[in-house]
């Protein structure tokens, strides 16, 4: 099982809504005693742990999917943890295929790997008036939204290792998908 964590590289954009991937998967990695580094000459962070693999690439939003092609293989059972404006902060929701959503880090991905992947969103809400899409991704979570963001983000590795102790993917998007 290999799990991407979309977001940005940098001191700027660490606690973004754009990076809750990074967020998630640094969580996963702390939770199974993993340590993420970069690959010299690569662009990307990675751990591995038996038969799970974490990466975060390091190519920025827009271009996430050009690390893709160089770390997945014919088979591999690939999920991508990305957020999402249309949900509200604190919910989640996991979906096997499909397509970019309008999210240039899944364009990206898409035009690298094809759809067939696992997506496994995490609400950062919607602007409010007057803020550009631009704007309100990059900016930080307030305390209260933090607080939901955490909640989403556990349910989120919890069900990532659930998979990759062999659950259902159909029962784990069923569980996941009902908070």
């Amino acid at each position: 099982m290999i799990v991407f964590g979309l977001g940005n590289p940098g001191p700027k954009y660490v606690k973004s809504r754009h990076n809750v991937g990074f967020m998630t998967i640094e969580k996963l990695a702390a939770q199974e005693g993993m340590s993420l580094r970069k690959r010299c000459l690569h662009s990307y962070k990675w751990a591995r742990k038996d038969a799970l693999t974490l990466v975060e690439p390091l190519t920025y939003m827009n271009n996430s999917g050009t690390v893709f092609p160089s770390l997945v293989k014919e088979g591999d059972n690939v999920f991508v943890i990305v957020d999402n404006m249309d949900l509200p902060v604190g919910r989640i929701r996991i979906r096997r295929g499909g397509g970019d959503a309008g999210h240039n880090g899944l364009k990206s991905i898409i035009s690298n790997i094809g759809k067939d992947f696992t997506r496994v969103y995490i609400g950062i809400g919607r602007p409010r008036e007057g803020v550009s899409v631009v704007d309100h991704v990059l900016s930080d979570f307030s305390d209260e939204e933090f607080s939901d963001l955490e909640k989403a983000m556990d349910r989120a590795v919890e069900a990532l290792m659930s998979l990759n102790r062999g659950e259902d993917l159909l029962s784990v998007i069923q569980r996941a998908n009902t908070f």
